[in-house]
């Protein structure tokens, strides 16, 4: 507000106008993050996105491995006479993409620890009940 003293009254009054609807603006936006129920639940939805996310990529890439030891396996054993050394190639095969899942897998893990953890805690508690039910 100015002290000009030739301000008209149209002038206080849109002066005044302007000032509630900012002090509105500044009310909403102070409601908006007092409202702690509303912020649990948005980070709740993001760590479940991020989770399944994850669980996605961490899927897709096993997923993967598996076709290429699929292929590898079906390759390998043919070339062997009596398949024993297409076994021990599948045996190794194996043991390579399991390494290199659990190597992304750990990756995964370092990157971005809250959702890893809501993910074991998640399988912790449906194993427990699973076991529990048998």
């Amino acid at each position: 507000m100015s002290d000009d003293p030739q301000r008209s009254p149209e002038d206080v009054r849109r002066e005044i106008e302007q000032t509630r609807e900012e002090l509105a603006d500044t009310a909403a936006a102070l409601a908006e993050k007092a409202d702690v129920k509303a912020r649990a639940k948005e980070r709740v939805d993001e760590v479940k996105s991020d989770v399944r996310g994850k669980v996605d990529e961490v899927r897709d890439t096993v997923t993967g491995k598996a076709d290429a030891l699929k292929g590898r396996v079906g390759g390998d054993s043919s070339s062997a006479p009596d398949g024993s050394g297409g076994a021990a190639a599948a045996a190794s095969s194996a043991q390579d993409a399991a390494t290199d899942a659990a190597q992304t897998v750990r990756t995964q893990i370092y990157r971005k620890p809250v959702p890893a953890a809501v993910t074991a805690a998640l399988l912790g508690f449906a194993l427990g009940y699973f076991i529990a039910r048998r």
